[in-house]
């Protein structure tokens, strides 16, 4: 059992993620090509959004997604915050997903996984525990249990915590039965908060908060 625990994670799983995704990239090529355009129109350039984000191993490479934030700017030529520059078309492509749909081309690349934690910013790096950089020991992933057990409304810990729950329990009917539930949670739009309404605090300002917190109360 273990054998076909390894070989799949370490072998079939790059297999199955590269074909799936090109066929996908060739069936939902229309749907890219209308997002492209209407991300041209309506946010201008670039329509791609890049950003380094680490992927197995730690290893950095870069994500691709659509734009959906304007390029708005204060009086001190400050970029406003993420809610603020976040457009209603912006919120339409986030809450069906269609921002992710450039993933797809880091799939076929070998950057990501189609199921597997999400790739999250370089900057949190420093702020997991032991137990949580294991979520490193895979590739990251266009959809992953944690997004399919709540999204981006579950606690940081609880988030983490399956990730790893998935990097040791990796298996073929896993995967199906999380992509599956991904279709479906996306159809449905279930646990999505965007722009104001997701009030989770990042990572990093979470962490160093309950490390300040902690010292007060030593």
């Amino acid at each position: 059992m273990e054998a076909k625990f390894k070989m799949y994670k370490n072998f079939f799983k790059r297999i199955l993620d590269f074909t799936l995704s090109l066929i996908a990239f060739i069936i939902l090529l229309p749907v890219m090509l209308i997002v492209y355009i209407l991300v041209r129109v309506k946010l201008g350039k670039p329509v791609i959004f890049k950003q380094e984000r680490p992927g197995k191993n730690e290893k950095i490479f870069t994500l691709y997604k659509f734009r959906t934030m304007t390029d708005e700017k204060d009086e001190k030529g400050n970029l406003l915050p993420d809610s603020k520059r976040l457009t209603k078309f912006g919120r339409i492509l986030r809450s069906t997903s269609l921002d992710e749909l450039p993933e797809l081309i880091n799939i076929i690349k070998g950057d990501m996984s189609i199921v597997g934690p999400r790739p999250l910013l370089v900057r949190y790096l420093p702020y997991y525990t032991e137990e949580e950089k294991h979520r490193h020991d895979v590739r990251p992933g266009l959809t992953g249990l944690a997004q399919i057990s709540g999204r981006n409304t579950v606690t940081w810990d609880e988030r983490l915590k399956l990730d790893v729950e998935y990097v040791k329990n990796c298996t073929f009917i896993k995967d199906i039965k999380i992509i599956l539930k991904t279709i479906k949670t996306v159809l449905k739009k279930e646990g999505i908060l965007v722009g104001e309404e997701h009030t989770m605090k990042s990572l990093d300002i979470e962490r160093k908060v309950n490390s300040a917190n902690k010292k007060i109360e030593e």
